[in-house]
């Protein structure tokens, strides 16, 4: 059993930035393959970074590439998502996600990979 706590959201201007953390708890953290998506309202939920268990493969979405980085340190059971340049279609709830696997590619795109998910953080980015 793994647990996520996201934490790090709030209000930001466009252009600004935001760091947002996931505290695992469970002692396996680091077989985890560990994901960051985001739902906005009326949306469907959708996939914005993964990262491998070893932290040696980072996968963005289009949209957020070269703007977010998703990096984990397994010492601390955390993974973290920096976001910079944020635009107002940023705006949306983010979850932080974690799958038993040690694959990576387009299986940590999908959210039908990762098993236990937190219960989110808002981002909210003003124009």
């Amino acid at each position: 059993q793994v647990q996520l706590v996201e934490s790090g959201g709030g209000l930001v201007q466009a252009g600004g930035s935001l760091r947002l953390s996931c505290a695992a708890s469970g002692r396996t953290f680091s077989s985890y393959a560990m994901g960051w998506f985001r739902q906005a309202p009326g949306k469907e939920r959708e996939f914005v970074a993964a990262i491998t268990w070893s932290g040696g493969r980072t996968y963005y979405a289009d949209s957020v590439k070269g703007r977010f980085t998703i990096s984990r340190d397994n010492a601390k059971n955390t993974v973290y998502l920096q976001m910079n340049s944020l635009k107002p279609e940023d705006t949306a709830v983010y979850y932080c996600a974690a799958g038993y696997t040690y694959a990576g590619g387009s299986y940590l795109r999908q959210l039908s990979t990762y098993d236990y998910w937190g219960q989110g953080t808002q981002v909210t980015v003003s124009s």
